[in-house]
């Protein structure tokens, strides 16, 4: 193919996401407005500005954001700037400071940062790379144990866990753990177990999906199948305080997979993966409420704020939909487009999803 005919099919690519995507999801609430910015393919690399305003200049990049889609993976910024954008090959794991690409049982691990630059090479691990909280960790061959290491790979400590883990999460220096047992457990930043707790009340005991607090004082848990709940867990007596249930809902059969769990606002709601759509729990009010949604949680936006949370849900293989909510649970925009594979992100205003090869930008703005 010319390098004309690969720029028209390039553009009338572009122009059908914009049909398909842009031009469905530009409205939204009476007082607030989504405004396309740009979109990039990411076999070109470039962002094509709305309006055909100029491309973003040289210089630092913004927050790099962490993508895969379309075969792809790398770094954006909200400009639409990439400082990685490669094709995956192995299995990747990405996290908003580190990336790394490893073979199924890896020999070698090499740890790059966010900006493409050497940062670690960790020979024989046995195990697969993990980077939560700007920690590394190695989670073991059999998910049944987790090493922290420190920048000059040198192990600081290994906890062994009794089955396999199903869900991870840090902050604040704890490290929140679910197993496919059925059981949670928080360690502190020297590896050493603080809390453990086994939620109960479901016929198959598994955790599904786990979260932690930006301060470590709370713990959210998607726990069971058959009947599947979720448990919001507060820190009582200071840092060194227990952990405690202060509320719990029944979620139905529930999924027999990961399931999506999050604190968003800063900290302000905890939203999670339903049967039917989402729940969204208020930590101020300490109220929950369910939101209908239609398929299955693609992608969701850890942001959360202005009020505004936003989630890409999968109806079938190819049929996906951008769903803006307007907290506790007013549905405020249904955007729906084709693609296999999606993405969800936010940093402020700006908001970016993809479908296909394609990355495209929105501002959220005031009528």
């Amino acid at each position: 193919m010319t390098q004309e005919k690969k720029k028209i099919a390039l553009y009338a690519g572009i122009a059908f996401f914009v049909v398909h995507f842009f031009a469905a999801a530009r409205p939204i609430p009476p007082e607030t407005i989504l405004v396309p910015r740009w979109l990039a393919s990411l076999e070109s690399g470039r962002p094509v500005r709305a309006g055909g305003g100029a491309e973003a200049g040289e210089g630092g990049f913004d927050r790099l954001i962490p993508f895969m889609l379309g075969g792809r993976f790398g770094y954006v910024d909200a400009e639409g700037r990439f400082s990685v954008n490669r094709v995956q090959k192995d299995e990747v794991y990405l996290s908003e400071n580190l990336w790394a690409e490893y073979e199924p049982e890896p020999a070698r691990i090499e740890i790059r940062t966010s900006l493409d630059e050497a940062a670690l090479a960790i020979e024989d691990p046995r195990g697969y790379p993990c980077f939560l909280d700007g920690r590394i960790f190695l989670a073991g061959a059999e998910q049944n144990a987790l090493t922290e290491i420190d920048p000059a790979g040198n192990t600081l400590w290994t906890y062994e866990f009794a089955a396999p883990l199903t869900c991870i999460d840090a902050a604040a220096g704890m490290v929140l753990t679910g197993s496919i047992d059925g059981v949670v457990e928080v360690l502190d930043r020297a590896g050493k177990r603080v809390f453990f707790f086994e939620p109960g009340g479901s016929r198959y005991a598994v955790i599904a999906g786990c979260a932690i607090s930006r301060d470590g004082s709370r713990l959210g848990i998607i726990s069971g199948i058959d009947d599947q709940r979720f448990l919001l867990l507060e820190r009582f007596g200071g840092p060194a305080g227990e952990y405690k249930v202060i509320y719990h809902e029944f979620l139905e059969d529930g999924f027999r997979r990961p399931v999506h769990i999050s604190f968003i606002d800063e900290d302000r709601w905890i939203v999670f993966e339903r049967e039917g759509g989402a729940g969204a729990y208020e930590l101020s009010s300490r109220r929950g409420t369910k939101i209908a949604l239609e398929g299955e949680m693609a992608a969701i936006d850890r942001s959360g704020g202005q009020g505004l949370f936003f989630a890409l849900m999968s109806r079938s293989a190819e049929r996906k939909e951008l769903v803006g909510i307007r907290l506790p649970g007013r549905v405020i925009m249904r955007a729906p487009f084709t693609s296999g594979g999606v993405f969800l992100d936010r940093t402020g205003s700006r908001l970016i999803a993809g479908g296909g090869s394609t990355l495209a930008a929105f501002d959220l703005e005031k009528k």
